[in-house]
């Protein structure tokens, strides 16, 4: 009998030392020399310190930063809970949002839709827009606007309230990613943001741009995806080039 378990004791000894011993570390070994800053997580290190990862975004809420697009990664950008948020482009949830009471008793937000992102985005970039109930109705009383007001009035079965901007909204900009980790803004929706963060920082429209343009990639093998900008990256060199007063 232990003629017969000789043989395959030995084979699965080889093969673990094989498989389990000598391929990782040959792997690691070559990764390590070859593809260093991708085998360790593509991270940004700035000053000295690890502020990131090309590869994972982050949100930015300051108006003299550019934005991220929105994320349903557990609160935003978690990697642990990578995902999108599985709702079809039908779905009143995504459109309109929803509220819901936590508790203490009180309305909160459940899921702002896209209609309540496109009013931030209206609002914060000073894009144009029509609506059919002036949005001061919709604040609170300093003076910011009340996403669970919107969401509601959004929902309202008998007279929805209709907010109409009047230049197209990137996709990006109001929707998440699948994975809800991407770390990418489109060049469209990096220019819609250029003003702002150049009013912020007090300086030029054209110079926002400029370094905008310098941070925009082309397609993957050049047809390959869409151009893109690492939004991380770029407010990293707006920080360098213009610091914040």
């Amino acid at each position: 009998m232990f003629k017969e378990l000789k043989p395959g004791l030995l084979m699965m000894l080889v093969m673990t030392v094989l498989t389990g011993l000598i391929y990782p570390a040959v792997i690691t070994g070559i990764a390590q020399a070859v593809f260093h800053d991708q085998a360790n997580g593509s991270l940004i290190v700035s000053n000295g310190q690890v502020v990131g990862s090309r590869l994972i975004g982050q949100n930015f809420t300051k108006p003299d930063y550019f934005h991220s697009r929105p994320s349903a990664a557990g609160s935003g950008y978690d990697p642990t809970a990578s995902s999108g948020s599985n709702l079809g482009p039908t779905s009143a949830k995504l459109i309109n949002g929803t509220t819901k009471i936590d508790d203490k008793k009180n309305e909160v937000v459940d899921f702002d839709g896209i209609k309540d992102r496109i009013v931030h985005y209206c609002v914060d970039n000073d894009i144009l827009y029509e609506s059919s109930t002036p949005l001061d109705g919709f604040k609170d009383r300093q003076g910011n606007l009340d996403d669970v007001k919107l969401i509601k009035a959004f929902n309202d079965d008998k007279a929805p309230f209709v907010f109409t901007p009047k230049a197209p909204i990137p996709a990006d900009a109001v929707t998440a990613s699948a994975s809800g980790l991407d770390p990418h803004i489109s060049p469209g929706n990096a220019q819609a943001q250029a003003r702002r963060v150049a009013k912020s920082r007090g300086i030029s429209v054209e110079k926002v741009q400029a370094l905008l343009v310098q941070h925009t990639k082309g397609r993957s093998l050049g047809f390959l995806g869409e151009p893109s900008v690492n939004v991380l990256e770029l407010n990293l060199a707006l920080d360098e080039r213009f610091p914040r007063k």
